[in-house]
């Protein structure tokens, strides 16, 4: 029999479909693997905005990662919304009980739309507990100025400030270029395995269409790593995958403020 590479996602729900679970579903989808799912918060939200959060009780987020680990496993992890102290808290419990070996965190933070996602208190939590047990984490700007207590504002600072976030070099960091004004963005990689960074330069791309870039590239990378590619592969591919992703759905309108990318631009347009 066949066995299918498997990426699970840990992250809140999306009623408008184009970030959270329903977008690293869609990206799993695309990128080769069987999704599964742990639904931490369900928002009501769509293109313009998050308009309410509805937090899951912790036992059954744990009731729904055992049950998707001791039945079917994962061969990786991709972490998103957590909402709470005590959520992240309890999954980085699960995450050591479980050993999982290909932990993408997405420390989300605040949404494309501007809504805060992440309580105050939760980020020391998030610092403490689970970011150290990651793989490879892919702050945003302004999630990694938060993360590190200080502005980034120049593409020249990324390669440092990457370094800073990688727990005394254990944990490898893509840090994410998009929120600066360059035209020419540049991507910063920090490879913890190999004490190494690398640039991952790209065209901005002029489109509103960019609600669930971070969902979407995180999970791409996780499903790139679960099919057994090295770190730095599974980063370039991830990157690709979102690029077109991103130039498939520029010509679409979907709803009134920033749509979704197109996660299946490789069998329909």
């Amino acid at each position: 029999m066949k066995k299918h590479n498997t990426a699970l996602t840990i992250a809140g729900s999306d009623s408008g479909g184009g970030a959270g679970i329903q977008a690293d579903l869609k990206t799993f989808s695309a990128c080769g693997c069987y999704g599964m799912s742990v639904i931490t918060a369900i928002t009501a939200q769509n293109t313009q905005g998050v308009s309410d959060i509805f937090p899951v009780e912790s036992s059954n987020i744990e009731k729904q990662i055992d049950a998707v680990i001791t039945d079917i496993g994962a061969d990786a992890v991709k972490v998103g919304m957590l909402h709470s102290a005590g959520v992240i808290s309890l999954v980085a419990r699960k995450v050591k009980q479980y050993e999982i070996k290909n932990l993408v965190v997405d420390p989300v933070m605040v949404a494309t739309s501007g809504d805060k996602l992440l309580q105050d208190e939760a980020i020391e939590a998030l610092k403490s507990e689970l970011l150290p047990l990651a793989t490879i984490i892919t702050p945003n700007i302004p999630e990694a100025s938060i993360l590190l207590g200080k502005k980034i504002t120049s593409q020249s600072e990324m390669p440092e400030a990457a370094r800073e976030l990688s727990f005394n070099q254990s944990v490898s960091v893509l840090l994410k270029a998009g929120h600066l004004s360059d035209e020419n963005l540049i991507d910063v990689l920090y490879d913890a395995e190999k004490d190494e960074i690398v640039k991952l330069p790209s065209q901005r791309i002029k489109t509103l269409n960019t609600h669930g870039t971070g969902c979407t590239l995180s999970s791409s990378i996780a499903a790139f790593l679960a099919r057994g590619e090295t770190l730095q592969t599974a980063v370039a591919n991830g990157k690709d995958y979102i690029d077109q992703a991103i130039k498939a759905g520029k010509d679409y309108q979907t709803g009134k403020g920033h749509g979704p990318v197109h996660h299946f631009f490789r069998w329909w347009k």
